[in-house]
Order: structure tokens, then sequence, then C-alpha cells
């Protein structure tokens, strides 16, 4: 069984845009140059057509893949989150307690994740050592260079 991720009303009409995209315009231009490729004759030596049903195959496992996720996702309705702890689609203020840096996150869903516009994947580790805690909580997080320390400094709604 496939875990349940959450997304925007954005985020869910993005994955359903890519998904019918794959089928309606990917799906038949691979399908066509299969056709022109097998046309061309002996199809043992025929690098075209191999290269073109590689192309099938690994576009029919990602739409497979994408039909899973989006089987699995479920909006949320973003005005109805609680702000006192950290959830999926918080944005929340935090520092580092080591050098002072501050940082401000939206947690999202994986296939939401943009480090440069701030949006950490609630299954990262950070994410993760995020999740449950409130404004004041002090959070270990082990990421691969050791452990950091994270102050919860403000909880926002994403």
């Amino acid at each position: 069984m496939s875990k349940i991720s959450y997304y925007t009303e954005e985020g869910m009409k993005k994955l359903k845009d890519e998904l019918e995209h794959l089928e309606r315009v990917e799906r038949p231009r691979v399908s066509n140059d299969i056709a022109e490729a097998r046309d061309k004759g002996d199809l043992s030596e025929n690098a075209e057509y191999h290269a073109a049903k590689e192309e099938q195959s690994l576009l029919e496992l990602k739409i497979a893949k994408l039909k899973e996720v989006v089987a699995s996702a479920r909006v949320i309705d973003e005005s109805k989150l609680d702000t006192s702890k950290v959830l999926i689609r918080s944005t929340v203020k935090i520092k580092n307690t080591v050098n002072n840096m501050e940082f401000k996150y939206t947690l999202v869903a994986d296939s939401e994740t943009n480090i440069k516009e701030g949006k950490l994947s609630v299954n990262s580790p950070i994410g993760k050592g995020l999740l449950g805690k409130k404004v004041g909580d002090l959070a270990e997080i082990q990421v691969p260079s050791g452990i950091m320390k994270f102050e919860i400094l403000e909880i926002t709604r994403g």
C-alpha cells in the first residue's frame, strides 16, 4: 500500500497536469516514434526502434508511478491547519543554536520540494525532526554531518 501524501490544491493540479501531459502528448509521440522506426526495416538491427521501445518503457513506468502518487494524494485545507505545532504545510522559522543562523522553511510533500523556494520535504531529516515541535522547542536532528540543534522561533500556515 502506498503512503498518503498531502498537497495543496495547486500542488495536486500540477501532478494531474503532468500526468495528463504524459498520457496525451508523450505517449502518442513515443508510439509514433516506434511506428516510424518499425517502418525502416529489420528490427533486430534498428537502433531507433530499440531506443523508442526503451523510452516507451520508461514513460509507462513514470506514468504508473505518477498515477500511484495521485491516487494516494490528499488535498489539505490550509485554513484549518493547527499553527501551535509544526505540521505539513507549516512555515517554520528556526535558528541553528550553534551559529545563530535563522532559516524559514515550508514543509511540503516530496514532489513539491524546492530548497531555493524554501520548500522542504516533510520526509527529509530536518523535516522529520521539526514535525510536531512547538515554538520554543529545541529540535535535535541527525544529519549526515552529525546532530544539528534548531530552536523553533515561529510557526505560521504555509
